[in-house]
């Protein structure tokens, strides 16, 4: 069941746009204003709501649950756009830990951090 992921990558563009631009009226411009503050207060409520609608059973819970997801993964992309990261710059990153254990790569990190501070 794969669908296209065109619609994250339009959706990607219009974000940046809005951040270039910040056309008035927009409600993406209204949270990009707000800086990591609003936009992750946003994102915080949005990560609840998805959680909660996971519980929910049958076609109908499903469907909560996707919208919910949807209304997640854009506020996290008017966070991207506001830092000025692509969402191809996070799926390059997915990708780089591809086939690794994320105990692993976890542990990785933790050694670079140690030696940066050194």
């Amino acid at each position: 069941m794969s669908h296209s992921l065109d619609p994250l990558v339009r959706l990607m563009q219009t974000l940046q746009e809005r951040a270039e631009n910040r056309p008035a009226g927009s409600y993406t411009t209204k949270l990009l204003d707000g800086g990591p503050e609003k936009i992750g207060k946003k994102i915080r409520e949005e990560a609840e709501e998805m959680i909660e609608a996971a519980s929910e059973e049958g076609d109908a819970g499903r469907e909560h649950f996707v919208y919910e997801a949807g209304d997640l993964i854009y506020h996290a992309m008017v966070l991207l756009a506001w830092k000025g990261v692509d969402l191809s710059e996070v799926a390059n990153e997915l990708g780089r830990r591809e086939g690794t254990s994320g105990l692993v790569e976890k542990a990785s990190r933790g050694k670079n951090s140690g030696s940066n501070a050194e």
